[in-house]
C-alpha cells in the first residue's frame, strides 16, 4: 500500500507569523519521533512568510489520524488560536 501523503497550508494572520513559525517548529521532532511518519517537512514561501506549507509522508491514514489527535497538535492548536487566517489540507497517493 502507498504511503499517504499530506500537503498543509497555513496563513498566518497579519502581525501573526513569528508566533505561527515558532509554535509550527515545536511539531517537528515530536511529529518525527510518531509511529508511521516517514517525514514531515516544514516550508515558508519565499514570497509570502505569512505561508507554512508542511509536506508530509505518513505509512496509514490511521497513524496520520492519531498523529492528528496528539497533545502536541492540541497545543499548536491552542497557541496560535485566533491568529491563522487560513488552513486547507489535501491528502494525496502518489501515484507515479
Amino acid at each position: 500500500m502507498a504511503n499517504l501523503t499530506i500537503q498543509a497550508n497555513i496563513i498566518a494572520k497579519p502581525g501573526k507569523i513569528q508566533q505561527v513559525k515558532t509554535a509550527l517548529l515545536k511539531l517537528i521532532e515530536l511529529t518525527r519521533a510518531e509511529a508511521g511518519c516517514v517525514n514531515y517537512d516544514l516550508h515558508q514561501d519565499n514570497e509570502n512568510p505569512a505561508h507554512f506549507m508542511f509536506y508530509e509522508n505518513w505509512t496509514s491514514r490511521e497513524l496520520w489520524q492519531q498523529h492528528m489527535s496528539s497533545a502536541h497538535i492540541e497545543t499548536y492548536i491552542a497557541e496560535t488560536q485566533d491568529c491563522v487566517e487560513q488552513f486547507t489540507l489535501s491528502e494525496m497517493t502518489q501515484i507515479a
